[in-house]
């Protein structure tokens, strides 16, 4: 037996909101839109993975959702241009990654990062 895939799923009222942060921000594509859910995926295979944590190291607070970037300094560059308040970094981590914390439209932690 083995996980093929695990899905993050976020609540909202309004899933078009994630749009602009999850597509033009993050670059991911719409893979399914039934009004009611929309699920955006990226190219690329990883295997599954769930991470359980008591803190997000670095003496932050546990992100909600962690995402991988390859192209960091533009995925930055377009949270600014968008306005969003950067919670924490961008810093280089001790365990060998490049991250920093913002929130998407619905108020959820991101942690965005690449590995240096």
């Amino acid at each position: 037996m083995a996980v093929k895939r695990l899905v993050t799923n976020v609540a909202t009222q309004d899933p078009k909101a994630a749009k602009a942060f999850y597509g033009d921000i993050l670059g991911m594509s719409v893979a399914m839109d039934q009004g009611w859910i929309i699920t955006f995926q990226s190219e690329g295979k990883a295997p599954p993975q769930v991470s359980i944590a008591s803190s997000g190291g670095s003496d932050t607070s546990v992100p909600d959702i962690s995402i991988e970037v390859d192209n960091f300094s533009e995925v930055f560059g377009r949270v600014l241009k968008a306005g969003l308040a950067i919670e924490y970094g961008p810093v280089v981590e001790p365990w060998g990654v490049r991250r920093f914390y913002t929130r998407d439209p619905f108020g959820r932690l991101v942690n965005i990062l690449t590995h240096v």
